[in-house]
């Protein structure tokens, strides 16, 4: 990559990432009289091939093989995936399983945005390197967050037989049922953490959170009746309104050179999926607890503003805790936790909503049931594009005059917002800034 002619007036800010979860990364910035010329976010990541991994595989492997992608969100992949497969062999699932699915969802919800919220979001707002170093001050939000972590790891464990890569969930069902006094054991702490998922809400409007507005095209599901987990259309605030099975029509995955990552873009352009755009376009989804708490914030939707991605994450922990709420009050023992499943020749296609936004999956399988082809396309890839126009708007907006370690901070911050897998480390971020 060639330098810019007059590096009199250059700016060069390279931020390697090291990341904790998979891949590595790096911010690339070239900048001239306070305006980005070019920008960058290189992922490293080496293939991975999962999709080549399926290949040859049988239909009852693929839940437990698309669990390892990721070891925040197993769920989402096992949910999107036999969807596409029970679809494939014209599976209809019975009310107790797809009610025990939204449970295990909200499971994940729960644990994922806890986790982002308190441990990797709230030190950027409170002053602090680390969740660590922020305990030692602030021990009960800590100890809040890690108590609602707990929480959804503990309703995944009760559906999928253990909280990272569960294995209880199967095509066309679950492997078992969950006892029913655990059950009720569960519900009654899901009802005590209620209020504190409402003071969460308050907790995170009330922070000094920046004023960045922008213009970003917001995609997600919309269910006819729930707030999106497992199910609905995906729909768009430009009009878009599909199903599934069109996504292909609408969407591209394209390759840039500085990156391993696959970018994705709607009709041409990048797009928003996770918490914000799923609120943007869904808030008249919500449960009334959940309407009252965000109404209480005085947050106007739509919104345009990527760090209120914080407070949708908060609104989305209260909403999984009252929707797994919900659902546990009327669980019941099932005559069995799975229907039976007849291989075919056919393709199918599932899609859901993981904590970071829309994943969408594609099987075909033969006779027996073997993959023949699978495609998968993850949020976090989704988000891309955004996530590179976001830090080209945010670190100018901020000001490229600033030190380097306040450009260090707002550039993590801003990927933050997106909760990426290589966000886990960007709290552990070396820059290097060069001015000429």
């Amino acid at each position: 990559m060639s330098e810019p002619s007059d590096r009199r007036r250059n700016i060069r800010i390279q931020v390697p990432v090291l990341a904790r979860v998979e891949g590595e990364g790096a911010l690339e910035i070239h900048a001239r009289d306070g305006h980005i010329q070019h920008l960058c976010l290189r992922i490293f990541e080496p293939p991975r091939y999962f999709e080549k991994f399926l290949e040859g595989r049988g239909w009852e492997e693929i839940p437990d093989i698309v669990a390892r992608i990721c070891g925040i969100c197993p769920v989402a992949y096992q949910m999107s995936a036999v969807q596409a497969v029970e679809q494939a062999f014209a599976v209809q699932p019975s009310r107790w399983v797809r009610d025990g699915r939204r449970l295990l969802y909200c499971g994940e919800w729960l644990q994922s945005h806890a986790l982002h919220i308190h441990l990797l979001a709230l030190p950027d707002f409170l002053g602090f390197d680390n969740a660590i170093a922020m305990a030692a001050e602030h021990p009960d939000t800590v100890r809040r967050g890690l108590g609602l972590q707990q929480l959804g790891n503990d309703l995944i464990r009760m559906f999928g037989g253990r909280s990272v890569h569960p294995v209880g969930v199967r095509v066309g069902g679950f492997h078992r049922a969950p006892a029913q006094a655990d059950i009720q054991a569960l519900r009654s702490r899901i009802q005590a953490a209620l209020k504190d998922a409402e003071d969460l809400v308050t907790f995170t409007a009330a922070l000094p959170l920046p004023a960045d507005e922008q213009t970003f095209v917001s995609v997600s599901l919309r269910h006819e009746e729930e707030y999106p987990m497992n199910g609905g259309r995906i729909v768009s605030d430009r009009g878009l309104d599909i199903s599934p099975e069109d996504y292909e029509a609408h969407f591209e995955e394209y390759h840039q050179p500085h990156s391993t990552a696959l970018y994705s873009r709607l009709h041409g352009q990048p797009y928003l999926v996770g918490p914000l755009a799923r609120l943007n376009l869904n808030h008249d989804r919500l449960s009334p607890r959940s309407r009252e708490a965000l109404s209480a914030t005085g947050l106007t939707l739509p919104s345009r503003n990527m760090f209120h991605s914080l407070i949708a994450r908060a609104v989305e922990l209260l909403e999984a805790l009252v929707e797994a709420d919900r659902l546990l009050a009327d669980h019941a023992p099932p005559d069995s936790p799975w229907s039976e499943v007849t291989p075919r020749e056919s393709e199918g296609i599932g899609c859901t909503e993981a904590p970071r936004g829309l994943l969408w999956h594609r099987y075909r399988l033969d006779a027996a049931g073997r993959v023949i082809s699978a495609r998968i396309v993850p949020p976090t890839a989704q988000n891309q594009g955004r996530m590179e126009a976001d830090l080209r708007h945010s670190l100018e907006h901020f000001g490229l005059d600033q030190n380097d370690e306040s450009l260090k901070l707002r550039g993590e911050m801003v990927i933050r917002n997106y909760d990426p897998c290589i966000s886990c480390a960007t709290h552990f971020l070396k820059v290097r800034v060069t001015r000429a």
